[in-house]
């Protein structure tokens, strides 16, 4: 099992860009596979420009960035620079983010998703191959079209290949389009080993089914929220702000099948609800223990390899630690090591 991370960059790391350098630089020194920036504070393109060229052996890449805010040649763009400044080891990562903000917070359009997230996933791969053969460019789909491109704005094959594809999605139909284009899926943080098996693989393989396309193989890379702690007192604390964002997603009506897979699909009209009235904290009391289990893995850091292990198999390729709620997220080495040996 490879074993990935997400940066988290703060206002601090911009203003001094060597330490993006170091922070990626000490990931690949603990044993990452990857590292992936997403898209929150902080646009997630420019730091991994730092971070290819500081490391070496470590892939880096998106996860995710908001594909819906941008365009196929923006991303193709974008794509193909950063694995020519990695050297070949850049992953563009892509989601879709919700109707709200795509609309409210980026000002573009929204209509189908899945269609118009698969669409832009072939129309980068148009773009690409247009560069790498120099064949007329001409994709015309429902949502893109993309008929010129000139020499003046060709950067020609690139010397390192064409960088993987990874989508992210939820529910059925976005799940399954996706992994008929891509060349692995990324899953939510809020998932379950229940909702895993009986809701997600069935469409990865049926969208598997009809991909001509994939880099082999394919990797499904399952993000795993992780709280840990070295006393009780920290345990405590992890729990309790795991439970906080659990809620958060909770209350996304997207993310209501995860729940309703166990028989919680009214909790999630109470996490809504309480959302729109700003009461987090008493959102945060509607999480179970038995709830906080399912999704999340909280535990003492010798816990933590064993049970994801129990989590992932037999499902995931690749496992991303979303592990900002402890208060040692940044000295991972046994467990990254524990993970990609599990014998050790």
């Amino acid at each position: 099992m490879k074993v990935d991370t997400t940066m988290i960059l703060t206002n601090e790391h911009l203003r001094d860009t060597q330490e993006i350098g170091n922070y990626a630089k000490k990931l690949e020194d603990i044993g990452f596979d990857g590292a992936f920036t997403f898209e929150g504070q902080h646009e997630p393109f420019l730091p991994l420009a730092l971070a290819a060229h500081s490391t070496s052996t470590i892939e880096i890449g998106t996860g995710i960035a908001v594909a819906f805010a941008r365009n196929p040649m923006n991303l193709a763009n974008l794509g193909y620079d950063l694995q020519l400044m990695s050297k070949g080891r850049f992953i563009l990562g892509l989601g879709t983010q919700i109707q709200p903000h795509i609309e409210k917070r980026f000002s573009m359009q929204w209509s189908k998703p899945a269609a118009r997230m698969k669409e832009m996933i072939q129309a980068i791969r148009a773009i690409w191959h247009c560069w790498e053969t120099n064949e007329k460019l001409r994709f015309e789909g429902e949502f893109y079209r993309h008929t010129i491109m000139t020499p003046t704005f060709n950067p020609g094959p690139n010397p390192f290949g064409l960088p993987k594809i990874y989508a992210a999605g939820v529910g059925p139909v976005m799940t399954e389009a996706v992994c008929e284009v891509a060349d692995g899926f990324t899953i939510h943080p809020f998932n379950t080993a229940k909702s895993l098996r009986e809701l997600t693989l069935p469409s990865v393989k049926k969208g598997l089914a009809k991909n001509t396309v994939a880099k082999k193989p394919f990797e499904i890379s399952c993000n795993v929220i992780i709280g840990s702690g070295k006393n009780a007192q920290e345990l405590a604390f992890a729990r309790d702000i795991v439970k906080k964002q659990i809620a958060f997603y909770g209350s996304t009506p997207a993310y209501r099948p995860v729940l309703e897979c166990h028989g919680w699909g009214e909790l999630q009209t109470e996490l809504n609800r309480l959302s729109k009235l700003g009461l987090w904290d008493d959102m945060t009391h509607l999480i179970s223990d038995d709830i906080l289990e399912a999704i999340a893995i909280v535990g003492p850091r010798d816990e933590i390899a064993p049970r994801i292990h129990q989590k992932l198999k037999g499902i995931a390729d690749r496992v991303n630690l979303v592990a900002r709620y402890t208060t040692d997220e940044n000295d991972w080495q046994d467990i990254v090591r524990q993970l990609k040996n599990p014998l050790l």
